[in-house]
């Protein structure tokens, strides 16, 4: 039986944990995937890094397709856009709790991010493969 994505679940429900135990809710994006309406200005490498935090951004709205919000980016108000199988990952920016979702939703549970940022995935063959790391955006 082929089942919709878990993803849109899992972050409107790690972003209320996170909110619930008075941190920071930052979302990794990947910045060049198809629908990503982000200041282009502050993409690196392709990614970029938001706070989603109800002091940070203004009507929020995490649906099963897409999360929208109004920020501002160096003073300057702008609607934010992105598709849910965008988002890398989200965590709290105190510690680095959270979740990393692979590429391909489809592919198996994602792997919790470290507390060093770094992220590492167990193999079958118990070798490690490097992630790209986080990188906290202050």
């Amino acid at each position: 039986m082929t089942m919709t994505s878990s993803r849109p679940y899992i972050i409107r429900a790690l972003y209320e944990w996170i909110l619930k135990n008075e941190c920071t809710p930052y979302v990794l994006v990947d910045a060049f995937e198809t629908g990503v309406e982000v200041p282009q200005e502050h993409v690196k490498d392709g990614q970029i890094v938001l706070n989603i935090s109800p002091a940070a951004v203004q009507a929020i709205s995490i649906n099963d397709e897409d999360m929208e919000f109004e920020g501002r980016f160096g003073g300057i108000p702008k609607t934010v856009r992105v598709p849910i199988q965008a988002v890398m990952a989200i965590y709290a920016n105190e510690n680095g709790q959270g979740m990393v979702f692979e590429s391909d939703d489809q592919s198996g549970p994602p792997d919790p991010p470290h507390a060093s940022g770094t992220v590492k995935k167990e193999s079958n063959s118990g070798q490690q493969a490097k992630k790209p790391a986080l990188k906290i955006v202050k």
